[in-house]
């Protein structure tokens, strides 16, 4: 059972770093809108304030430290600033589309929850494409020597090909083959996703022992159910384990494929509100993408303790 005074614990310890970090980061905004307003800081001039160090200018200006936390477009927004634009992006959102314009059950197209059904979607196709082609790799790996020697390497180079560089490339190319809209965000999801699966999946096919495979052969048993009977079952915690991470890496890829297409989606969303100092946008954004993360993750855990219990392990 898990407790939840350490999580709490942990949570006002992070709110309290938060809070203490966004006061440095924002002070000199914060002075010099006091000084336009006529009230006397140090250094008086922004020359002045540019050079000097943050944290003197928090301490030779105490008295402005609360200006830090209520900025409109500060650098670092205050924990209730994030929440308070993740409250009026989501549920006000909603509710203002609906008695509007929108009364057809459809979800505003300003609101938040428009964008993380964008970038859900392509979450999940690319999830899929990229979790069976690995599935399906790691089983050529595994029954073939030549296929391990000769794929596998390229597999690993693949991942060291920085994915911002690579996402608006996929995303052209597919361009002018006619396709766009949500399968170029997936493929690039598909191939951050591919990777951990391959890696897992290989590690769980080669699991059993070389005592268990003898006894299927001396059952003469055949390939395949040495594969369906044997090496899969015992590659299970191991698959669940890489598809864990994969999602995961689905999700950061259809966020990234986001950037170049600016179709909607949270990367669409968190390049806009840099666009205009929105930082507030671009943390609820982060936000909303770290809970989807959880979410798919915990779904991959649900999925994981149903496999295992009717596999008759340990869930």
């Amino acid at each position: 059972m898990i407790r939840a005074g350490p999580i709490l614990a942990m949570l006002l310890a992070v709110f309290a770093l938060w809070y203490a970090a966004a006061v440095p980061m924002n002070i000199r905004e914060v002075l010099t809108e006091a000084e336009r307003a006529g009230a006397a800081v140090t250094p008086a001039t922004a020359v002045e304030r540019r050079d000097a160090n943050a944290l003197g200018l928090v301490l030779a200006n105490p008295g402005q430290i609360s200006g830090t936390w209520a900025q409109d477009r500060p650098r670092l927004p205050a924990p209730h600033q994030v929440a308070g634009e993740l409250w009026q992006s989501t549920v006000m959102e909603e509710i203002e589309g609906r008695r509007g314009l929108l009364n057809s059950g459809s979800l505003s197209n300003r609101g938040l929850l428009l964008h993380a059904w964008i970038t859900l979607s392509a979450t999940a196709l690319g999830f899929l494409i990229g979790a069976g082609a690995g599935i399906l790799l790691a089983i050529g790996i595994v029954h073939s020597k030549t296929m391990e020697k000769s794929v596998m390497p390229w597999a690993i180079v693949s991942q060291t090909v920085p994915i911002v560089a690579l996402a608006p490339m996929i995303v052209v190319v597919l361009y002018s083959v006619g396709l766009q809209g949500l399968l170029p965000k997936a493929v690039i999801s598909a191939y951050l996703s591919f990777f951990p699966v391959v890696v897992g999946m290989v590690k769980g096919l080669r699991a059993p022992d070389a005592m268990q495979t003898d006894l299927m052969r001396t059952w003469d048993a055949s390939g395949w159910q040495v594969l369906t009977r044997l090496r899969l079952p015992a590659s299970m915690p191991y698959l669940f384990a890489s598809l864990k991470i994969a999602v995961a890496a689905a999700l950061v890829g259809a966020i990234v494929g986001e950037l170049p297409v600016q179709g909607g989606g949270l990367g669409a969303r968190m390049l806009a509100g840099s666009y205009y100092g929105q930082t507030a946008q671009i943390w609820a954004a982060l936000f909303l993408a770290a809970a989807l993360a959880a979410v798919l993750v915990a779904a991959i855990g649900g999925a994981q303790r149903l496999a295992l219990r009717r596999m008759g392990g340990a869930a």
